[in-house]
């Protein structure tokens, strides 16, 4: 017998009319997520960047030699430059100007015919567009022809036709735009974030003059310009300024192979760590891709076949892997080519499969060379690669004892660990609490359903200064490794990650915050995949409790503090207390202020700039102490809530 068919609703049809096809501008304003990653501040920086790229497209065909973007008090940018000027004629498909083709049509611009831009920042010819779609209100001026020619937009509409308004004794364009409230709610700006990305941009275009103004109300304009005859080879010397170094002057190589420009330097210090930034057109690939691939390999191939033709690696010795050659390395590799294949429109990761050959080709025989040529500086690299090697053999030493007794077996985990019940990581959370007597409040407060604890003893090692066999001995970090299951560095596996979230818990006072540096920097060092996805957080404990009027406040912040005791003037008896330890709330306190996922704050652990954060950690936490005491003293008159 046939089974009788579902009768559908009557109330839920489905036709041709139900199919919405949104405009290219109202796409882009209903997801921008799409086009520009975030609608937070990242997302307002992108905005810029967006804009910027396109002046250094002019910059990278030697059209352009200056480029400056003003912050203004009320939120607007000005980019201005002294390119050639997009231009303004009809154009033949659109049947209006090429400007506004450029300013409104999705996937238009100069990069796709490979004439005017055989090289570019951009992918998709959508940067324009999208910014301008976004923008409450956005006007371009361009200089060209000895003519100076402007245009309105009012989220992403033109206001009117291309205009004439002036005279223009140079070439170039300037837009000014005011980012849509509708989209990002507060429009504010970090000076020094997109001072370090166009920073960037002048090390990658060598020549150029880049400069970045922010106007403040009452106060002095900030001002940074860069500029660099060096290049990425400043760029190297720049990231190793406070490092003591294995050789003076960086390996440096660029060569063209069919318009394809391939440009490599790297430079070896003491340190324990490895920063390499990758670059394609011009933008940060953070997530690396085929070029870094490709100079990666090439690094390997050079240094070992170096080190066995001049008998620093004997014939049964086995070869150096990539972890002891880039150990303490250095590294800036930027690609330049016509038509680059990134993951989505951020451009986080390059995929063009040729270039990885191409990579290793170019940098292998340049450093090849290059070693020949400097044979003292080449024994300092090997040497150093050799140590590492060592050391590695005797990280592993210590691992397969610790694992021998169990201690790294994610099988027997941390006896201290307060574990949930819930199985599935995605939702688990765990807390790295500081000190045993908070770990017993937090253990009390929390709901054991999702919810674990592992507290710590003590300040942990500073694996910033300790080789990795002396990190894995370390009571607290292994414990640590352990719980979360991850393994660490080459061995780091996500997918084996038992708590989505991992929250730091520390006193608000000196030690608590250099304990939660401590933890930073295992994390950043050893684990900085925790921190690229989002999953490393900062719980935020309440610094008072006020009382008055039969009311109670927590509170969290020192401005907050001076809103509640104002509340509170007529009050006949306030109470304060602050809290400098998490021991001195009871469980029911801490799960109320810091815990319950209701009421908490926590603060997600990012890094927007991985050069900058390096330097910053090693500089705080290395073990050079004039560029720490310098630090200290450039930054002594910004310090607030000062604990001593």
């Amino acid at each position: 017998m046939e089974a009788p068919q579902p009768t559908p609703p009557t109330n839920n049809a489905y036709t041709a009319a139900d199919i919405q096809v949104l405009g290219q501008r109202e796409a882009v304003r209903r997801r921008p997520g799409m086009y520009i990653g975030s609608t937070d501040q990242r997302g307002l920086h992108h905005l810029v960047y967006e804009i910027v790229y396109n002046s250094i497209d002019e910059a990278m065909v030697g059209c352009c030699s200056q480029i400056s973007v003003t912050l203004h008090e009320d939120g607007s940018v000005t980019v201005a430059d002294n390119g050639r000027g997009i231009p303004i004629e009809i154009h033949p498909t659109t049947k209006v100007s090429a400007l506004e083709t450029v300013m409104t049509t999705l996937h238009a611009g100069a990069k796709f015919g490979g004439k005017t831009y055989q090289v570019s920042g951009g992918l998709h010819g959508v940067g324009a567009s999208v910014v301008n779609a976004l923008c409450a209100w956005l006007s371009i001026k361009v200089r060209r022809n000895g003519k100076l020619y402007q245009q309105d937009y009012k989220q992403g509409i033109p206001q009117s036709k291309v205009a004439e308004v002036g005279k223009a004794k140079d070439t170039g364009t300037t837009i000014d735009f005011l980012p849509d409230k509708e989209i990002f709610g507060k429009i504010s700006y970090d000076f020094d974030t997109l001072s370090e990305r166009l920073r960037e941009m002048a090390y990658l275009n060598k020549g150029v003059e880049i400069s970045i103004y922010e106007e403040k109300k009452g106060q002095e304009t900030d001002e940074n310009t860069f500029y660099f005859d060096g290049g990425i080879t400043s760029f190297v010397n720049n990231l190793n300024r406070n490092r003591p170094v294995r050789h003076r002057q960086p390996f440096y190589v660029l060569k063209t192979v069919n318009s394809t420009i391939v440009e490599a330097a790297l430079q070896y210090n003491d340190g324990f760590t490895e920063t390499t930034l990758s670059f394609a057109n011009c933008v940060n690939t953070v997530d690396g891709g085929t070029h870094l691939t490709g100079f990666r390999s090439a690094l390997t191939r050079a240094l070992n076949d170096y080190a066995r033709k001049n008998k620093y690696l004997k014939d049964e010795e086995p070869n150096l892997i990539g972890d002891d050659i880039r150990e303490g390395l250095t590294a800036i590799i930027s690609v330049k080519l016509t038509e680059p294949q990134f993951e989505g429109q951020t451009k986080a990761k390059l995929g063009n499969l040729e270039i990885k050959s191409l990579v290793e080709s170019v940098v292998g025989e340049g450093l090849s060379l290059f070693l020949e040529e400097h044979p003292q500086d080449a024994k300092r690299i090997i040497d150093k690669c050799l140590t590492a090697a060592k050391a590695r053999e005797a990280a592993r030493k210590a691992r397969d004892l610790v694992i021998r007794k169990g201690v790294l077996d994610t099988a027997t985990l941390p006896g201290k660990l307060a574990d949930c019940s819930e199985k599935e990581a995605s939702l688990c959370e765990i807390y790295l609490v500081e000190g045993e007597s908070a770990g017993g409040s937090a253990k009390q407060g929390r709901n054991r359903r999702f919810q674990a604890i592992l507290p710590l003893r003590g300040k942990i090692l500073n694996v910033e200064k300790a080789p990795s066999d002396k990190m894995l001995s370390h009571e607290e970090i292994r414990a640590i490794i352990t719980a979360l299951g991850t393994g660490i560095d080459d061995e780091f596996d996500l997918s084996r990650l038992r708590y989505y979230r991992i929250i730091l818990m520390t006193d608000a006072d000196v030690d608590g915050s250099h304990i939660r540096t401590l933890l930073l920097t295992f994390f950043f060092r050893h684990m900085a995949e925790l921190i690229t996805q989002g999953h490393l957080f900062i719980a935020q404990p309440p610094l008072y409790r006020i009382k008055g009027s039969k009311q109670e406040y927590w509170v969290y912040t020192e401005p907050e503090k001076e809103e509640v005791l104002a509340k509170l003037k007529g009050a006949k008896k306030i109470e304060v207390q602050r809290y400098k330890g998490l021991g001195e709330m009871t469980a029911e306190q801490l799960w109320e202020t810091t815990m319950n996922p209701a009421t908490r704050t926590l603060l997600e652990v990012n890094v927007e700039d991985a050069a900058k954060a390096d330097r910053i950690f090693h500089v705080l936490m290395g073990g050079e102490v004039p560029p720490r005491k310098a630090f200290i003293q450039a930054h002594a008159k910004s310090v607030k809530n000062l604990d001593i």
